[in-house]
């Protein structure tokens, strides 16, 4: 017999689920089976699998241990002592607490791996947690900490992440109900002026990866909004530019970079949706290799629960050293 005690990253789930990660190697129908004849009990008492768990609840098996190793599969997680170009994790912490942690993402960086092969900032963020004490292996068979919100691999800037459950669940409803706040910087080809809110519809494009603004709704087409606010116009090379703080208020892939461009201002050093020899010139003089595009501040509105210590507080990222740069020669 096996006994299981729910911790608090494992708590709220339903007990079939809990049970499908437990073993990711066994049929479902193996677990209803199981429950039905209370070869797997919770808190001592049969059950159907539809139970939700809650912290310190007991899952009791009572199967070999040669048949719960059968069903667990291969694990080799690798995670431990991951690094990204040689940078502690430590560096990128904006805010951490018991449930949620804000990180300042590199650009270059996948926010979540593309391929089995990656490294995005969930496993950086995982080994931080394995090896600070705060997770276990044994733990992620039934529970993997997630980012709530991505950025594009060469986008920087603030992403919220769980390191629990509750966290996860608890951010990702905050940004679902588009009550969490989210600001952007760029610097954009062109003068603009004052500020002002644009609608539009976008469609992605899978095979492309790439988006198209609509005035007007079309067909499998998205809602968007996004405000803007001009900081400064500058001018170099014979050409005005201009610094832009962006209120993200829907959150589409894309969304700020196609509608800037979409409106006649481009981010510079944007591959997909900017200025090919403007971008030629920022690379040649500045280095630049990638969209300035930085996920600069989030404010958080009044919260309760999980959320409480984030409550009516706002956090910055530090603008990237390559930002900075640009920035200071105008």
């Amino acid at each position: 017999m096996r006994l299981i005690i729910i911790k608090e990253n494992e708590a709220g789930q339903r007990l079939d689920k809990f049970l499908v990660k437990y073993m990711d190697q066994a049929p479902k129908s193996f677990f209803y089976k199981m429950l039905r004849k209370k070869n797997i009990t919770l808190n001592k008492r049969k059950a159907e699998g539809s139970e939700r768990l809650n912290t310190g609840d007991e899952i009791r098996l009572f199967l070999s241990e040669e048949t719960i190793e059968s069903f667990f599969g291969k694990r080799e997680y690798g995670y431990r002592g991951l690094k990204n170009d040689g940078a502690s994790f430590q560096d990128t912490v904006i805010y951490e607490d018991d449930q949620i942690l804000l990180l300042n993402k590199p650009a270059g960086l996948l926010s979540q791996k593309a391929r089995e092969s990656d490294v995005s900032l969930v496993e950086l963020m995982i080994s931080y947690l394995l090896e600070s004490g705060q997770l276990r292996e044994e733990d992620l068979r039934s529970f993997r900490p997630g980012i709530c919100s991505r950025l594009d691999r060469n986008t920087s800037g603030l992403v919220a992440a769980g390191k629990t459950l509750l966290g996860l669940q608890a951010m990702n409803e905050l940004i679902r109900d588009h009550r969490l706040e989210k600001f952007y910087r760029c610097i954009v080809v062109g003068a603009i002026e004052e500020p002002q809110r644009i609608d539009g519809w976008l469609i992605k494009n899978e095979r492309t990866n790439q988006v198209a603004i609509f005035s007007q709704e079309r067909e499998n087409s998205l809602f968007i909004c996004t405000e803007y606010l001009p900081l400064k116009i500058i001018s170099l090379g014979g050409r005005d530019y201009t610094y832009l703080e962006v209120h993200l208020i829907t959150g589409r892939s894309h969304q700020i970079r196609a509608h800037l461009s979409g409106i006649g201002h481009p981010l510079i050093g944007d591959a997909k949706y900017g200025n090919p020899r403007i971008n030629s010139y920022f690379s040649e003089h500045f280095g630049l290799k990638h969209q300035l595009l930085h996920a600069f501040r989030l404010e958080f509105p009044k919260l309760e629960g999980s959320l409480s210590a984030l409550s009516g507080r706002r956090f910055t990222a530090p603008l990237p050293a390559i930002f900075r740069k640009i920035d200071d020669s105008f």
